[in-house]
């Protein structure tokens, strides 16, 4: 019997609709899944019964993989792709795989020869790069930043004089609740010229996407809280 493949399936970063945000091919071979590995089930759930209302969910066999899974855990959630069933990974929100515990199982499937099938979809990381008018050919993802403030500020200032040397673009992000935090952090910390892109609900109808210096940056704040956001550092081209 073939193995089956896993199926690396984008969701949305947010919202309602899924219509302009997910390819219709991606639905399509969604909908034909009934094994899933996913980081949350309740958001998965209500992801697959956006895309069609009437999946069988409790048809469904449902894996959570996230910070709190053990790697032991890992075999026992491949077992039906040795029977010859296909599973699809899921995240919280974006890409799977991308600064998000499922690249362990990823992993996993190359070592077992488990074929990958990652599928196009949003990433909050491309989306806010393309829109920050940055260096697209040298960047660096760095996920969450500290959640201490000296060691926050620290990166940040690290992001600033690299970029200056280097032309390097760093993305950052943090959770929503800490967001003013950081925007205090970069305001009160880095240079009047310093380039600074802060793309707010990306992919959602209240996206907003705006690139200043620092010094604009501080006439020009608003309320960020409690809106997923992408930071970044960088040089205009």
């Amino acid at each position: 019997m073939d193995k089956g493949t896993i199926y690396m399936i984008p969701t949305t970063l947010g919202g309602e609709s899924t219509s302009d945000i997910i390819p219709e091919d991606v639905k399509a071979q969604t909908i034909g899944l009934r094994h899933f590995i996913v980081e949350n089930i309740k958001s998965a759930r209500r992801y697959l019964r956006k895309i069609d209302r009437t999946f069988p969910i409790d048809e469904s066999t449902f894996f959570i993989l996230n910070k709190k899974t053990e790697p032991s855990e890992l075999n026992s959630f491949m077992s039906p792709l040795y029977d010859g069933h296909n599973i699809g990974v899921i995240s919280d929100a974006g890409c799977p795989g991308v600064a998000d515990p499922g690249a362990a199982i990823v992993s996993l499937a190359h070592s077992t020869g488990i074929r990958v099938h990652p599928m196009v979809g949003p990433s909050s990381i491309l989306l806010a790069l393309m829109g920050s008018g940055f260096s697209g050919q040298k960047f660096t993802f760095h996920g969450y930043l500290p959640k201490e403030r000296r060691d926050r500020i620290s990166a940040l200032k690290y992001y600033e004089g690299d970029t200056r040397k280097t032309g390097t673009t760093h993305l950052f992000m943090d959770t929503p609740f800490r967001n003013m935090n950081v925007l205090d952090d970069l305001l009160n910390n880095l240079a009047d010229p310093t380039m600074i892109c802060i793309a707010c609900d990306i992919s959602l109808p209240t996206q907003d996407i705006r690139t200043m210096s620092a010094k604009d940056w501080r006439d020009k704040a608003y309320d960020l809280a409690k809106r997923p956001a992408m930071f970044a550092i960088g040089i205009g081209q």
